[in-house]
């Protein structure tokens, strides 16, 4: 079973050294992926939070979304 995060725990993590968001309830962190990110500083808006809807009204591509399985590191707890 995957680590469980609450959005609380989340929130902790919402700086440039440790980021962490949420995308369709599971947890990323995405702080190594910062620098490299295409749409630039644009994810420190979903750093620490339930990023979904940011993340669906970029219209990322699928190759963005398999991207995202490497950061993964668990569910959010509901």
């Amino acid at each position: 079973m995957a680590q469980q995060y609450t959005l609380a725990e989340v929130a902790k993590h919402d700086k440039e050294e440790n980021l962490w968001m949420v995308i369709h309830d599971k947890v990323y962190d995405v702080t190594k992926y910062l620098h490299e990110h295409p749409g630039g500083s644009i994810i420190m808006e979903a750093a620490g939070k339930d990023g979904t809807a940011l993340f669906e009204d970029i219209g990322h591509s699928s190759d963005a979304r398999e991207e995202m399985k490497k950061f993964y590191v668990g569910d959010l707890k509901k």
